[in-house]
């Protein structure tokens, strides 16, 4: 009879050398980064979303992104100026709190700081964001929705019924109101109607150029958690 594999022992110790050879590597290529890119950026994301940062990688693939990596980043680039692996690094290290990345590249800071300026994409508001405005549906027929999608439209709050294999608003209904915290019915309602509501969108926090870091864009908790 062969021998299931579902029991298989898994060994925590090579679990647990996996990781550090992992992290190793990572510290590695983080020091052969700065090496080979002229600046480093702390940023920052607005609503992130992960098939939009994809997009962007691509098309910024004569740079680097790192994110999710700040405590492995902090060893590798030196936490004081006596461990720092490059002139002013350390500074850079203490901003690395949060939900933060960091962008490598050799462009111009005046190419980088204007792309990120104007790049944003506009996206579904998910559960627990803040609506940026009241939406209302009006009375009326729904034809744009299947008769079939009536059931859910019920469910998620909309007074709905069907006549003549239409779907009908009864009565007028707020989805949500202005500065209103969404629910995840408000926010799946939203997304039925294509109703966009938040921009996925970049903020630049410090430069590393040349030796010299620069804070970049603070605001007041920031400057208080410095």
């Amino acid at each position: 009879m062969p021998k299931s594999h579902k029991d298989k022992p898994v060994s925590l110790t090579k679990t647990k050398k996996k990781g550090r050879i992992s992290k190793t590597k990572l510290m590695g290529e983080l020091r052969e980064w700065c090496d080979l890119y002229d600046s480093i950026y702390i940023i920052s994301v607005d609503n992130m979303r992960n098939v939009k940062l994809k997009e962007v990688r691509e098309m910024w693939k004569h740079s680097r992104f790192c994110f999710g990596k700040n405590r492995v980043i902090g060893v590798a680039f030196g936490a004081t100026k006596e461990t720092e692996c490059k002139p002013n690094l350390y500074k850079l290290t203490h901003q690395l709190k949060g939900d933060v990345g960091l962008l490598f590249t050799s462009k111009s800071e005046d190419y980088v700081v204007d792309w990120f300026d104007k790049y944003r994409e506009t996206d579904f508001a998910r559960s627990g964001d803040k609506a940026v405005r009241t939406v209302v549906i009006d009375e009326g027929p729904l034809e744009q929705f299947s008769f079939s999608m009536e059931p859910q439209l019920r469910q998620l709050g909309l007074p709905t019924s069907l006549k003549k294999a239409i779907i009908h608003v009864d009565r007028s209904y707020e989805v949500c109101h202005e500065d209103s915290i969404l629910t995840p019915e408000q926010a799946r309602l939203l997304k039925l109607f294509d109703i966009k509501m938040v921009d996925f969108r970049f903020l630049i926090k410090g430069l590393w150029c040349n030796g010299e870091f620069t804070l970049m864009n603070q605001s007041k908790d920031d400057m208080e958690s410095s």
